[in-house]
């Protein structure tokens, strides 16, 4: 099965209060810790919503500033143009994605991380309704769009998944201490 990997990049980093896709892990940018993470599961992984020479990335679509799902749409409809079956996606934040997880996720339906719903797969066959949420609803929310897709909720109780949304988060990642 031909699986596109996506890693969505193109938030605002509000929260963390610089660039965190390019803040330091290890000597690495959580944006590479997070393609490096995808990259067994996947054919082929881009990154969404920001532009980055090292990587193959896509604009957001139909337009920038959509949040996640306009990273998410463009991933799906290149997905559905170049015969993937599917996107593996995560945030940029996410410096890890365990097997254990991608095997829980990719199957025939959508499916979403419980706690950290950046963390998901969507089949290919999806980029259409996606393109007419975004057309019709006022909606940005990952939310909504759950909503309306209904994924599979994968529990891992004993899997950690850290996601770096404060320099808090990133100062224990580093220390070895993975609270998330």
């Amino acid at each position: 099965m031909r699986i596109l990997g996506a890693v969505l990049a193109g938030g605002q980093s509000s929260r963390f209060g610089s660039d965190k896709a390019q803040a330091m892990l290890d000597g690495v940018s959580l944006l590479d810790h997070a393609v490096a993470a995808l990259a067994p599961y996947c054919t082929r992984v881009v990154v969404c919503g920001r532009h980055d020479p090292r990587h193959h990335t896509l604009a957001d679509r139909p337009a920038p500033g959509l949040g996640p799902l306009g990273g998410l749409n463009a991933a799906l409809h290149l997905a559905l143009e170049q015969d993937y079956a599917g996107v593996l996606v995560t945030g940029c934040d996410m410096p890890c994605f365990p097997e254990a997880l991608a095997c829980a996720l990719i199957g025939k339906d959508a499916a979403v991380l419980d706690g950290q719903h950046l963390a998901a797969w969507w089949p290919a066959s999806l980029a259409p309704l996606l393109d007419d949420h975004l057309a019709h609803s006022r909606s940005r929310a990952l939310r909504g769009w759950m909503d309306l897709v209904s994924p599979r909720v994968v529990r891992l109780p004993d899997l950690a998944m850290p996601n770096i949304n404060h320099p808090e988060d990133l100062a224990a990642l580093r220390s070895g201490d993975r609270h998330d």
